[in-house]
């Protein structure tokens, strides 16, 4: 269809776009006029971003969607429902009245309060602050902005509800925690304790520093001793005691060998000169022989000492043995008890840490739980309007006449294709079995009216 068409088929019906559009117009306008008058009121809170003081996480600052989340808080039944019950509504005998013939009694007054409340209820969060408009509309301005007041405090209320009520059952939870964790400490402690009782440690590390110190200068002395015992044992398997060392370096032994040294000499000249019967000479032989005795004796001695000091030396090797393993088994005793001590350590490390983390989250919650303040605040509390907000007359009107006029042309059309008429040469030529032959034009301006009479 071409505008030209459209055109002549509202030249055509214009009475029916004229009715339908003053009929629109003039009913949405009786309407409007007649309508109860319906006040709005505004009450605004402001969500704070500073850090909780308490737990140190930010307030209003949080994941995508919390003021969404604060928008679903305000419209819940919960805040709507302690609405009802700060405002009293349910106790009064009118509303009762309204409820029961409403409902007919089924259901709770204040669910179906609640309901009402919030069907005339709408939340505005701002776009770029942390503010959110709580607009209630009314027929009364003073009950409207009592109610949108009530929305704020209710919110603010059940924020702060929904804040400390799970602060109080975390706190109670870690208490019994702490409990147990302080009781598990304990136990580790006592366990200590008890151990280093029982086997008489005071210093543990310093102890075993001692007894490897003792333990060290024993596996010394034994490894001497058995020096020693060899030694003599070499020297005692010798059958010639004169090749004793001990022996070959005695001032004594190389005294008397010096000594019956030179008595021989003198003995063999004594016995070419003054002869083998010779006074002398026998004197001489008597001191040679005491001397070789003395020096058997002085031999004798030493090798004696040898053997003495041999059997010295294996006694004390046998007891710095078997010291040395009385030692080793003492210190490995308390290697094992240095262990055992660690590990107890370990599980009182263990406990402690365990009890100070709980201790630190039972004392946040306890004060969480214990928290007046939220960060939410009533910004500007709702006054009663002064003028109302609906019906808006001049807007439902200009409305309206649009629509009327919308309505009119497509009734227009309506009736215009369910009885299709000739309008133009354009509605011909959509005719496929029509020959054009040509067109007159309206009679109109042809024909020039006479002038004046005939003679």
């Amino acid at each position: 269809m071409t505008p030209h068409q459209l055109l002549i088929i509202l030249r055509a019906r214009w009475l029916v776009v004229f009715v339908t559009f003053v009929l629109v117009a003039a009913s949405t306008a009786a309407v409007s006029l007649l309508s109860d008058k319906q006040y709005t009121a505004t009450a605004s809170v402001v969500l704070d971003v500073k850090p909780d003081p308490v737990s140190g996480t930010m307030g209003g600052m949080v994941a995508t969607g919390y003021l969404a989340t604060q928008v679903d808080i305000i419209k819940s039944d919960r805040v709507a429902k302690r609405v009802v019950s700060n405002l009293r509504m349910d106790s009064n005998l009118s509303v009762q009245s309204q409820w029961r013939e409403a409902t007919g009694g089924r259901g709770q007054l204040i669910d179906w309060l609640a309901g009402l409340l919030k069907g005339n209820l709408d939340v505005k969060p701002s776009r770029e602050s942390n503010v959110i408009n709580i607009e209630y509309v009314g027929a009364d301005p003073d009950f409207a902005a009592a109610v949108a007041n009530a929305f704020a405090k209710a919110y603010v209320d059940v924020n702060l509800e929904l804040r400390v009520d799970p602060a109080r059952q975390y706190a109670g939870f870690f208490d019994e925690q702490t409990k147990a964790a302080r009781s598990r400490l304990e136990t580790a402690q006592k366990a200590l304790s008890d151990f280093q009782q029982a086997n008489g440690i005071t210093s543990n590390d310093e102890r075993v520093d001692y007894e490897t110190a003792k333990l060290n200068e024993t596996s010394s002395q034994l490894t001497s001793i058995q020096a020693a015992t060899t030694d003599s044992r070499s020297k005692r398997a010798r059958a010639d005691g004169n090749t004793v060392a001990e022996v070959m370096q005695s001032p004594l032994i190389n005294g008397l060998k010096s000594d019956i040294a030179r008595l021989e000499a003198k003995l063999i000249e004594s016995g070419v000169n003054l002869g083998k019967n010779h006074p002398q000479t026998q004197r001489a032989e008597s001191e040679l022989a005491a001397l070789k005795s003395q020096l058997e004796s002085e031999t004798r001695q030493i090798t004696s000492s040898i053997n003495t000091t041999y059997e010295v030396n294996r006694q004390r090797e046998g007891q710095l043995q078997a010291a040395l393993a009385a030692q080793k088994s003492r210190v490995l005793l308390l290697n094992q008890q240095r262990d055992e001590i660690r590990v107890l350590r370990g599980d009182i490390e263990s406990a402690q840490r365990v009890f100070d983390s709980v201790s630190l989250r039972a004392s946040q919650s306890s004060l969480e739980s214990q928290t007046s303040q939220t960060n939410i605040a009533v910004l500007n509390p709702a006054v009663a309007p002064m003028f109302p907000s609906g019906p808006r007359v001049k807007l439902n009107i200009a409305i309206a006449m649009f629509l009327g006029g919308l309505l009119g042309v497509m009734l227009a059309l309506s009736l215009e294709f369910t009885n299709r008429r000739v309008r133009s040469m354009d509605d011909l030529h959509e005719l496929r079995d029509v020959i054009l032959l040509g067109a007159i034009s309206p009679a109109g301006g042809m024909m020039k009216p006479a002038t004046g009479g005939r003679a």
